[in-house]
Parts: structure tokens; sequence; C-alpha cells
């Protein structure tokens, strides 16, 4: 298989000679392959983690991952971003405060001597769950959360070319969707858009967020983080993702396809 830069595809798309087969026979296409390359997040000099992403919008997505990973506690933290190519991938180095510096520091601090973790400077249980206060309560039209879900593909445009990337949806209370932005990895695309709603500075109760992903618990929780309180997703969450969106009462809506949808908690906020 020969890989190409053809100038002609958009940003964060590879296009690749492949050999189909179908009904008996095999011939030679185009196809097009969505990228994933190493993104190293440097916060003052200090190297936190590597995450495999799309390597589009990658400062609203630096922005996201510090806030909802809780190493920022409010976007003016943030100082300046500058991005980096490297011969392995690219390096996003963060300009940060020095109370993000010293949480950052703090949770190295608890990594070492360690062989590993499971969840991005992570390492204890105490560490997963962050500690997070109640939302305020909305409500959502079920028919604003069934237009989503049918106009979300007129903003996909890698998925349309590549079938591999995940969207996060920034979505009003008549169903318009107003920002959103694609990733390989769900949590990136959702980090991504948080990153893009925080610089323009949006009110996180002014709407809700529709996903094309499962609702795992990191995405509930960077929901809450950002401070809306209903998240809607394609597929089912998880039991950890229930039980956490109950406890800060965020509604939480699944299995959004077609007309119908699946209310997990809070079922009097879907009107």
């Amino acid at each position: 298989m020969n890989s190409s830069n053809n100038s002609d595809c958009p940003p964060g798309v590879r296009e690749l000679e492949v050999n189909r087969y179908k009904n008996g026979s095999l011939h030679t296409s185009r196809d097009f392959l969505a990228q994933e390359i190493p993104i190293a997040l440097v916060f003052n000099g200090i190297s936190h983690a590597v995450m495999m992403a799309t390597p589009l919008d990658l400062e609203d997505f630096a922005l996201g991952f510090g806030l909802t990973e809780g190493l920022l506690s409010s976007p003016s933290e943030l100082y300046g971003i500058e991005q980096r190519a490297v011969e392995q991938g690219i390096e996003i180095h963060l300009e940060v405060s020095s109370a993000c510096e010293w949480r950052l520091k703090e949770r190295r601090r608890t990594l070492a001597g360690r062989t590993g973790c499971g969840l991005c400077g992570t390492d204890s249980l105490s560490q997963v769950r962050q500690k997070l206060s109640p939302l305020r309560a909305a409500n959502v039209d079920l028919a604003a959360i069934m237009k989503a879900q049918r106009d979300l593909h007129n903003w996909q445009p890698l998925q349309q070319l590549t079938g591999a990337t995940h969207a996060a949806a920034w979505v009003n209370g008549q169903g318009e969707i107003l920002r959103a932005r694609e990733d390989v990895g769900r949590h990136n695309a959702m980090d991504k858009l948080i990153g893009d709603l925080l610089r323009n500075k949006v009110n996180p109760e002014s709407g809700f967020f529709y996903i094309t992903s499962r609702a795992s618990f990191e995405m509930v929780q960077k929901s809450i983080v950002f401070g809306c309180s209903v998240l809607a997703a394609i597929s089912a969450p998880t039991a950890f993702a229930v039980e956490l969106a109950h406890a800060h009462n965020l509604a939480l809506a699944g299995y959004v396809r077609g007309e119908g949808l699946v209310s997990y908690t809070f079922k009097e906020r879907f009107l």
C-alpha cells in the first residue's frame, strides 16, 4: 500500500492506495484515512502527557484538556500556547500560572516510582473522580436533541471522508448545532470542543452536548467540569457514568437514534 500527502486532502486526512475485494473481484482504488499522531502536552517545560490525536484544533485541545483534567482552574491560568513540530509528532507547549504548575508537580510527585497508570497522569483511585459541585438543573426539548442528531452529519467532514472520527457538538435549545469538533478519539473531540467554547466565552448553561460515542465516565466528568448539565450520546453510558451524572445533577441520555432515546438520569428534564 502506498500513502500520499496529496495537497488536495483536507487537513487531518491522508490519502492511501488500497486493494478492494468485492463480489469475488479485486481492484485498486484510493482511500482516505484520518491522521492519528502523538501530541505531547508540555506545561511550563514539564511534559505531562502524550495523546494520540488528529492534528487539528490543537490549541483548543490543549485548553480543554488542561481544564477537564483539573490542571487549569480557569482559562485565565493559560498565558500562551506554542506548537512545535518534531520528528515523532507535535509538541504543544503551554505557558501556565504557577498554581497550575504546582498542581502538575504534585500530580507527578505522586507518580514517582510507579510503573504505569490507566488514566493520564493518575495513579490512585482518589485521583480518578474529581471533586465537583452539582450542576444547576436545566431542561431540554426532546425535539432539539433529535434535530441535533439528524444534523450532526453536516458538521463531520472528516467522518464523511474517512469513517474513522468521533464528533462532539454544542447545541442550543432549539436543536441548532453552533459548534463542533472531530477527532479519532472521543475524549479528544470533547476537549477540543470545550476549549473552543472556553475561548469564545460560551455560557455553559446556554446549550447541551451531543456526542457520537458512548457516554463514558470521562465524557460525563468533562461535561460537569465545563458546567453543562445535559449530555446526549448516540450510544449507551457506562454504569459509572450514570452514577456520576446522578450525583452531580447532569441529565444523561443515550441511544439517541432516529426519533428515540433512553433517559438514564432525571427523566423529567427531557421534555
